[in-house]
């Protein structure tokens, strides 16, 4: 692989497994938690996985760079300071109401949709094999959450307000998922992962008409609020629960 890929790539693999990491450890804060038990076991799931999703992305970023992809997931979900993770700030933001949690997902869902179903087609083997597997358990989520946008937008009046408060909070946070990293163009170029203009037009395609249907209103004229490595104070105090036991015992195999 040219030189200019193998860095574009090794960076978009690592910021895609931040991505499903932080993500899944804020659903997982819903657990024992959820409006009803089906959501307490269905969340739960969902975070595991996302976590999962985390691991394959890490394990091929490991395989790419040459160290063992059993070890090296757990030194960069344990080890690594906030400021060496590159996943969007979304992610990280606090799980908030049930209505503000669904809307993020469901965001994400779709983002996730749109590219596995392309890099499902990339022309790094490895990566196209690890898009189709993941790509079938994200089905499932999308299917979810976007029900649960229709449930909430539809119902009450307290749910609809709630929903159309986080999707206003949400939207322009959601569009930073479409920040490019550096040389990601080399790589849309060689067919291994979709231009993110192309992905947030079909993205648009999808969750516009869906959010509308469910009686809210899109934000407009809004920007994308940040770029992927710029952070809140969150990620810090996610990575102080997340590393605790490693930080209090540095040495320790485990």
């Amino acid at each position: 692989m040219r030189a200019d890929l193998h860095e574009a790539l090794s960076a978009r693999l690592l910021a895609m497994a931040d991505d499903e990491l932080i993500l899944g450890h804020r659903d997982s804060e819903w657990c024992g938690h959820a409006p009803i038990l089906e959501e307490d076991i269905a969340f739960a799931n969902l975070a595991l996985d996302e976590l999962g999703h985390a691991i394959i992305w890490y394990q091929l970023y490991a395989e790419l760079i040459g160290r063992d992809p059993e070890t090296l997931p757990d030194e960069l979900a344990y080890q690594r300071p906030a400021a060496d993770f590159q996943n969007v700030r979304i992610v990280e933001l606090p799980k908030g109401d049930w209505a503000f949690t669904l809307v993020r997902q469901y965001l994400f869902d779709v983002y996730e949709a749109v590219m596995l179903e392309k890099m499902a087609e990339s022309q790094y083997d490895l990566l196209a094999g690890a898009a189709a597997k993941i790509r079938k358990e994200e089905i499932y989520h999308q299917r979810h959450t976007s029900a649960w946008v229709r449930r909430l937008g539809l119902g009450t009046e307290e749910s609809h307000q709630r929903m159309q408060i986080a999707l206003d909070s949400l939207w322009p946070e959601a569009l930073s998922l479409f920040q490019p990293l550096p040389n990601d163009e080399v790589l849309a170029e060689a067919w291994i992962v979709p231009r993110l203009a192309d992905a947030q037009a079909a993205w648009e395609g999808q969750v516009r008409p869906w959010l509308t249907d469910a009686g809210l209103t899109v934000p407009g004229d809004v920007h994308a609020a940040g770029k992927r490595g710029q952070h809140s104070k969150h990620l810090a105090q996610i990575l102080d629960d997340l590393q605790e036991v490693t930080r209090l015992f540095p040495d320790n195999q485990w």
